[in-house]
């Protein structure tokens, strides 16, 4: 939950407030919002207001999660 993913292909949806179809691009960045299965998740994209213009289930095998911090290699 609340992992940065990004997007490995373009995706339709839905603006969630005027219903205007959207392209959400390769690289689109958003936040992990609900887990399923493991599988699938739910993914918010958010302009840079915080505003969410999209709520969608992504499969998880379409996105990156993006890192902010090293893994410790183990010796």
């Amino acid at each position: 939950m609340h992992a940065l993913v990004a997007l490995l292909d373009d995706v339709h949806a839905r603006h969630v407030e005027t219903g205007r179809s959207l392209r959400l691009r390769r690289g689109q960045i958003g936040t992990v919002v609900m887990t399923y299965d493991g599988a699938v998740v739910d993914v918010e994209f958010a302009g840079q207001d915080g505003r969410a213009y999209a709520i969608l289930p992504v499969p998880a095998s379409k996105l990156m999660i993006l890192r902010d911090t090293p893994d410790y290699a183990v010796a």
